[in-house]
């Protein structure tokens, strides 16, 4: 099945040898180191969205407005309301101390309404309306908050944000494909009187294809291997980075899979050049016909 892989030196200089000066490798590099980098980035979207959707996927928060005088009652209640796993209250002068990172001296004006917050991790399927209206009878203006609703449209951003990477892998791949088959065409124009007289001696169109897909097979692998290098050595460089990220969301950096896929995809471009230059050719000698 791969016997077209080895060929005969003579039957390799029917078509002369592969010349670094031509184009094919250079696009499949570019494109190669393009759609690693722009895979990278899809899958630590992925990672980090599932970390922040792991972390906050029983997480709450029970509102207290005015000061929270009763912030301690209110406390001792949620920890005590069945399926409540941990407790976190956070003061008002807690929440001011907060947003003078932002605000500066304007948090700790009182015109601005801070309340304090009850932050709580629930097990699945807790009754937290039973807990809203146990805090209401202490104070209230009490209200429970859902973190994942309130992040929710980080997490629908993360997601298009995914999508959007991953078309354009498919995008890109496609841009090489279509690369590969004017890069076929034109080499069959350039050695259109070597397959004549290859077809006069009794060469088949198979034998034909064998040839030039071997030449696309190793410029693109030669490309996609030299743009994969250097779309890991951008990632090695950022590597601090993404670590500094991955502390802010908790992990969230590339995996062990997440390597291997990004390990393959220039194995998958170099196969999608070769099966798209194999089609084009053989086409193109059918339509010759």
């Amino acid at each position: 099945m791969l016997g077209w892989l080895f060929v005969s030196p003579s039957e390799r200089r029917l078509l002369g040898a592969s010349s670094r000066r031509a184009p094919t490798p250079w696009v499949i590099a570019i494109m190669s180191f393009t759609i690693m980098l722009i895979a990278a980035t899809g899958l630590a979207l992925a990672n980090t969205a599932s970390v922040l959707s792991n972390a906050i996927e029983a997480r709450f928060a029970l509102e207290v407005p005015g000061g929270g005088a009763k912030l301690d009652q209110l406390a001792s209640m949620v920890r005590s309301s069945p399926g409540v796993t941990t407790v976190e209250p956070v003061s008002e002068n807690d929440m001011r101390r907060t947003l003078e990172r932002w605000l500066g001296s304007a948090a700790s004006s009182q015109d601005l309404p801070v309340p304090a917050l009850i932050n709580f991790d629930a097990r699945t399927g807790v009754d937290t309306n039973s807990i809203e209206a146990r805090a209401r009878t202490i104070e209230p203006g009490a209200r429970i908050v859902s973190h994942r609703d309130s992040v929710a449209p980080l997490l629908r951003s993360l997601a298009l944000l995914q999508v959007v990477a991953f078309g354009l892998v498919l995008l890109l791949s496609a841009a090489a494909a279509a690369a590969v088959v004017l890069a076929a065409r034109g080499a069959l124009d350039t050695h259109r009187f070597t397959i004549e007289v290859m077809h006069g001696i009794g060469a088949t169109d198979l034998q034909v294809t064998h040839l030039f897909q071997r030449k696309i097979a190793i410029d693109a692998l030669i490309g996609s291997l030299a743009g994969g290098a250097l779309a890991a050595i951008v990632l090695l460089l950022l590597a601090g980075g993404a670590a500094f990220a991955g502390e802010l969301t908790g992990g969230a950096t590339l995996g062990v899979w997440d390597f291997l896929i990004l390990a393959l995809l220039p194995l998958a471009l170099t196969a999608l050049a070769t099966w798209v230059a194999r089609m084009a050719v053989l086409r193109a000698l059918r339509e010759a016909l």
